[in-house]
């Protein structure tokens, strides 16, 4: 498994709002076509103002099949064009379990 960890940096304040834009138009196509949402949290010590993603893909095939049909999607871009003034900066990183233990625990989460 790969663990895509995508860091959403907001401009000051506008976590809530984006929260709320992501709940209303987001959600729904990311988890649709990307399918594994591990985790969406925000900050509350270090670099305030950020959101992370973590979404689980079975192979870097796999990711890159799915975030083309991500950005080929037509309510993602909507999402995308409500949110864009919001975004400072965004750094992506792929991860991958560092033992058995965890790849286990990872495949046995829910899909969707």
């Amino acid at each position: 498994m790969i663990i895509e960890q995508r860091d959403y940096l907001l401009r000051p304040g506008a976590t809530a709002r984006y929260v709320r834009l992501w709940e209303q138009y987001g959600r729904e196509p990311q988890v649709r076509i990307l399918g594994n949402l591990l985790g969406c949290c925000t900050t509350e010590v270090g670099e305030l103002n950020t959101l992370v993603y973590f979404w689980g893909f079975e192979s870097l095939e796999d990711r890159a099949k799915r975030r083309a049909e991500l950005a080929d999607d037509d309510e993602f871009a909507s999402f995308r064009g409500h949110v864009r003034e919001l975004l400072v900066r965004q750094t992506n990183r792929l991860l991958v379990p560092a033992t058995h233990d965890i790849r286990t625990a990872l495949h046995e989460g829910d899909r969707g």
